[in-house]
């Protein structure tokens, strides 16, 4: 298993770079070093920190609809878990890797220290493509990798949670498959699962009301008024469009949204559930026709306060990062910004609330429902929101102090304070045997 693992790494970095694609791992590991350098970590500590602890890649059969077998293949990547269980998503998409995969593992680990829950981090994905698939393919797709991944999983070693692709009725195949595998009612074994399966309140919403959290916070910091604030929106699922909600609800003007196809820009604001009932109709904002076409690449470049990219990785780069006019940056996606474009976004003086905080909400939210079904005692939403905003703004508080005093930006700073938490309780542990 490790001489096929380390072959399809090796594979796909390679396609990678003949295809210019830019390297999530690659990134994840620049971004480690550059906050260990700053913080003068010990070497033996980095040199742990480098590589995730376990990778799982597994190639299983599905039967499709026209009576084909077609087979996936699948990953789980568990980080580091010197502070607890490994916690991360799982993503369906025809673009996963096995690097793509670690990086978001790393991220994770990164994310649950910042946020300070007892979680190391996880991150498992699918090469498909779920928009191709009839929903019966997705169950039976979803049913057999968490039976390939059971004996790697549980509520007290690795928690899956949705991600790009993944919804709560996928969590419902999962956890449905998961206790009948092991004959247990573990209802703490997967995170974001429907209501009826004892999923959490607020957890649809928790991604996107944590990083409104954020906004509002950097916002008062720069003396940004919501009445007066333009608003931009790099991708319309989950997080994008319901970040939008909240936003608009709370007072700032959405000015461009945008999906995979293509974007729509109005100067007045757009109203985003009207834009959301034309993609349900359509499949895609673009087209809309309170507004004017715009590309990706022209909406990331408009005037305006706050820019929340909420695609995939890697959008924010060199080549466009002397462009971008936004005061601050609000990542919703993962890893949407390269080192190269974080120095000169640094030096624009662009406020960036880095993804492990900005998009922490979900996995916080995901361990108040871990919390829950192990209590087997659930919370009404005001409360959820309630915790979640004290424990966000609190790390956001540690971040911005480390950013001040260290006269670096707020990615390295959410770093240092990260690698920090998880250095500490890795020594404690000490190394057996």
């Amino acid at each position: 298993m490790t001489n096929q693992i380390n072959t399809l790494e090796s594979l796909q970095r390679e396609l990678e770079k003949d295809s210019n694609k830019i390297n999530a791992f690659e990134i994840a590991q620049t971004q480690l070093e550059k906050a260990a350098y700053k913080m003068n970590l010990d070497p033996n500590i980095l040199a742990q920190l480098k590589e995730p602890e376990r990778v799982l890649m597994v190639s299983f059969p599905v039967k499709m609809d026209d009576g084909t077998v077609k087979v996936f293949t699948g990953f789980r990547s568990q980080y580091n878990t010197a502070r607890g269980p490994a916690k991360g998503g799982v993503r369906y998409h025809p673009g996963v890797t096995l690097d793509e995969v670690k990086a978001l593992s790393a991220w994770m680990t990164w994310k649950c220290a910042v946020a300070g829950i007892p979680y190391g981090g996880a991150k498992g994905g699918v090469i498909c493509n779920p928009k191709e698939m009839s929903e019966g393919e997705l169950e039976r797709l979803s049913r057999r990798y968490i039976y390939e991944i059971a004996s790697f999983i549980g509520p007290e070693k690795d928690i899956p949670a949705p991600d790009v692709y993944t919804t709560p009725k996928v969590m419902g195949w999962y956890v449905d498959t998961y206790n009948k595998i092991t004959g247990k009612a573990s209802y703490s074994s997967i995170t974001g699962k429907p209501l009826e399966l004892w999923g959490s309140e607020g957890r649809g919403e928790a991604t996107a009301r944590g990083l409104s959290y954020m906004v509002e916070e950097s916002a008062q910091l720069l003396n940004i008024h919501p009445s007066k604030a333009k608003v931009v929106i790099q991708g319309y699922g989950n997080a994008g469009s319901i970040s939008a909600k909240i936003l608009h609800e709370q007072g700032y003007k959405i000015i461009a949204l945008s999906d995979s196809k293509g974007g729509v820009y109005h100067p007045q604001g757009l109203e985003p559930s009207s834009v959301s009932n034309y993609k349900a109709k359509t499949g895609s904002v673009r087209g809309f026709p309170q507004g004017e076409f715009i590309s990706n690449e022209d909406l990331l470049e408009l005037e305006c306060d706050i820019l929340v990219p909420a695609a995939l990785e890697g959008v924010i780069t060199e080549e466009n990062a002397p462009n971008i006019k936004a005061k601050i940056i609000a990542e919703a996606a993962n890893g949407p910004t390269t080192p190269e474009a974080d120095e000169i976004l640094f030096k624009k003086g662009i406020l960036v609330i880095p993804d492990i905080l900005a998009n922490a909400g979900g996995v916080v939210v995901s361990y108040f429902e871990w919390v829950q079904g192990l209590y087997g005692y659930f919370w009404d939403e005001e409360k959820v929101n309630r915790r979640l905003k004290k424990l966000l703004i609190k790390a956001f508080n540690e971040v911005l102090k480390i950013a001040q005093q260290g006269k670096t930006d707020n990615r390295t700073a959410a770093y240092i304070y990260a690698i920090s938490q998880v250095a500490k309780a890795m020594k404690a542990r000490g190394i057996w045997p």
